[in-house]
């Protein structure tokens, strides 16, 4: 048990008080906590319910824990009142969980990116739960008189041994509301968690799987019209005139206006290449969709519009020079290279990606003279609501934002354009409207995941020792590289270059940004390095690791060695690597990012000649699993992901315009190829990091890797179906 101090007081609390009906509130403050996290409380039955942010108990004993951040499918509704739920002793059957909306006075990092959530909200999460409980035992001790380290707590009941007496927290709740904060509190020992740690279903399922409405595209509000927006049909170009008289008079149609959406004040959010458009308003999204085609808009070229061919040879370009300095530098790589005995030199190529989210991007939003009212999926809410207030010229205190469960994030809802344009068509057209985007809207308007190009090479001397190592990266608006992470720290001449290529096609986090890439050239790289070497794949990565252990080059390694190498031995152990299996050939791979270890091994099969992903083994390192049964959706969800967009999927452009508009030409992975897959955590008691993004990097390289052993060939350009008939 962990003796902690509190870092909340009495004016963090927002005042303990008792309440009608003898509940309890706490209100706790991120701003408050030493790793900001949603914040928590308790109070009472529903009809005292707000949107805030309270953890609630109420006089019949039920719990309701506020959700303030983000959910885009990775389960922090259920995992992070989990946490809270765990430290405050309480049965989780009693535990009501609500969506909070955006309350920056409560509340920090409200934002789902970056697979921090739990990491960052585990330990003032148990705080809050932890602090709650203190109270509870206060007051009961207090009326019973009676030492408090004479009680206990047990699913929401406090008992005192000796006397026999017990008390459930909705009849102390009120007296509990009047005790002082303590300054010091214990946590739980791992050991004895009995939430944390167990399955526990999705708080949403039931309403999912029975069509309840939860998301965006669900909303139905009063009054509402439903619009759509026209933008360029290519990168580089902009409207010059519009003709809507045709729109105007079809059925259902209220108008048709043009909007700028580029706010005064132009944050990191605010990704998008598109800020003039056309948008069609009416009453329901068919009519509004025959209307959007009957439009005659006149658009012209206002930059360069670029083509896949052509911004691939200057990523190639970029990648000849040499940067005016490197990224990182260990040793002299250059008299390594010149010594060496010889070379090897490999290039990686990967493409623009779409992030395709199930639910395509949709707002409500609600724009009067004085105030607006905003409801749906962003990753994002407090910077889409900065952004917002630019664009209206209107004090954020005025703006509301409601966050509605995603279909599907993946970083596309990190950048909040579609926010605004809901924004600036509510307030033009004097309604409330729900903006929709089509299939279509959505894959042509970006932001995708940039085009990346890297090469490797490693210098070996005569005995085909690994004498020196040097990285080239580079991409549209930044290289794919991590300077320093593995291997360096493991190779005394190490360098890395980076470089970027600017561009008008709009671009942004994807899926574990740039580790969604560089993990493939990477490990592919070792594995022919390993062939070159005449060593085994996983020894030699070992080895490296080992070096990194025992004598580490430089100081500004980015990952565990150990931890590192600690994956790579379950994969080997619970796949059997090394054993000979008849008609199955195995890749590997490993790759930390997002603060997690993650190695894999995958097993292909040959049906018809074409190769077939039959079986992946994962051995994960991300400290303690909250929930178990959670944490494998997601590593099996970023597996088939990465699987899907490693083989098949590639977004081009030609004069600027997007070639892939749908699924029609945009290949994703279907759930007939989805391999088994087998999944081992690592029990190493370590608080909790990264899981929804980091198991997605490490499987296109052990796919590869294992497609060379069945077929003889490597593969060094995404998508792998592009070179070879694939079936997944």
């Amino acid at each position: 048990m962990a003796l902690i101090k509190t870092t909340y007081n009495r004016r963090s609390f927002m005042k303990s008080s008792a309440v009608a009906g003898g509940g309890m509130v706490l209100g706790f403050s991120w701003m408050a906590s030493c790793k900001p996290t949603p914040e928590q409380i308790k109070a009472m039955p529903k009809e005292w319910f707000d949107v805030n942010a309270f953890l609630k108990i109420g006089d019949n004993g039920m719990v309701t824990i506020m959700s303030p951040n983000p959910e885009i499918g990775q389960n922090v509704k259920t995992a992070m009142p989990m946490i809270v739920a765990e430290e405050l002793d309480v049965d989780w059957n009693d535990v009501v969980v609500e969506q909070a909306g955006l309350d920056t006075q409560n509340y920090t990092r409200q934002l789902a990116g970056g697979s921090q959530s739990i990491r960052q909200g585990w330990e003032s999460l148990r705080m809050a739960g932890a602090t709650a409980r203190r109270m509870l035992l206060e007051a009961a001790a207090k009326e019973w008189e009676v030492p408090v380290g004479e009680l206990t707590t047990s699913a929401g009941v406090i008992k005192h041994e000796q006397s026999g007496k017990t008390i459930g927290y909705g009849a102390i709740a009120s007296s509990a509301g009047g005790m002082e904060v303590p300054e010091e509190i214990e946590l739980k020992d791992p050991k004895d968690f009995t939430i944390i740690g167990t399955d526990r279903q999705n708080v949403d399922g039931p309403k999912i799987v029975t069509g309840t409405p939860l998301f965006g595209i669900d909303i139905q509000e009063e009054g509402m019209q439903i619009a759509m927006i026209a933008h360029p049909p290519a990168f580089g170009m902009k409207l010059k005139s519009f003709d809507a008289s045709a729109a105007k008079g079809m059925p259902g149609i209220k108008d048709v206006i043009q909007i700028n959406t580029l706010p005064k004040d132009k944050q990191w959010s605010d990704v998008n290449s598109f800020t003039d458009l056309v948008a069609v308003v009416g009453n329901s999204t068919w009519e509004v969709m025959k209307a959007k085609k009957a439009l005659n808009i006149e658009w012209e070229a206002a930059d360069k519009l670029e083509s896949s061919e052509g911004h691939e040879a200057t990523l190639g370009q970029l990648m000849n020079k040499s940067a005016k300095e490197p990224s990182r530098k260990d040793g002299n790589p250059t008299k390594a290279f010149k010594d060496a005995a010889k070379v090897v030199e490999r290039t990686y190529n990967a493409p623009f990606l779409a992030h395709n989210t199930m639910e395509p991007m949709n707002f409500y939003a609600n724009v009067t003279a004085d105030k607006a009212e905003l409801n749906g999926p962003i990753q994002t809410p407090e910077f889409a609501r900065k952004s917002i207030a630019s664009l209206l010229d209107m004090p954020e205190e005025n703006i509301s934002i409601m966050m509605t469960r995603m279909g599907g994030g993946f970083g596309r809802r990190l950048y909040g354009h579609f926010v605004l344009e809901a924004a600036a068509i509510s307030k033009a057209v004097g309604t409330p409207i729900k903006l929709v985007y089509t299939r279509e809207d959505d894959m042509t308007q970006g932001t995708y995941r940039p085009d990346y190009k890297v090469t490797y090479s490693a210098a070996l001397d005569k005995d085909n020792n690994i004498t020196g190592f040097k990285i080239r990266g580079a991409g549209t608006h930044g290289s794919p590289l991590f300077a320093n992470r593995f291997p360096a720290g493991t190779i005394d001449n190490f360098m890395v270059e980076e470089h970027k290529k600017e561009s008008n096609i709009s671009t942004g986090a994807w899926r574990a940004p740039r580790s969604n890439f560089i993990a493939y050239a990477e490990q592919s790289f070792l594995d022919e390095l390993a062939e070159e070497i005449g060593k085994d794949p996983i020894d030699l990565r070992l080895e490296l690791f080992d070096r990194a252990i025992k004598n580490p080059v430089g100081e500004k390694n980015d990952y565990d060695a150990a931890r590192y190498a600690g994956v790579l031995k379950l994969v080997k152990e619970k796949s059997g690597w090394g054993k000979s299996m008849s008609g199955v050939h195995r890749g590997v791979s490993a790759y930390y990012c997002h603060n997690s270890y993650v190695a894999q091994v995958v097993d292909v099969v040959m049906n018809d000649n074409k190769q077939v992903v039959k079986k992946v083994y994962c051995a994960v390192d991300c400290g303690i699993v909250v929930n178990p049964m959670s944490a494998k959706n997601q590593i099996e969800g970023g597996i088939v992901d990465g699987i899907g967009h490693a083989m098949y999927s590639a977004l081009t452009f030609k004069n600027g315009k997007p070639q892939q508009s749908n699924f029609d030409k945009y290949r994703l992975i279907r759930i007939s190829e989805a391999p088994e897959i087998e999944t081992h955590f690592v029990d190493n008691g370590i608080d909790p990091t990264g899981l929804g993004e980091p198991s997605l990097p490490p499987i296109a390289a052990a796919v590869a890797n294992a497609i060379y052993k069945a077929t003889g060939d490597r593969l060094y350009t995404q998508p792998f179906a592009g070179s070879r008939p694939v079936l997944g």
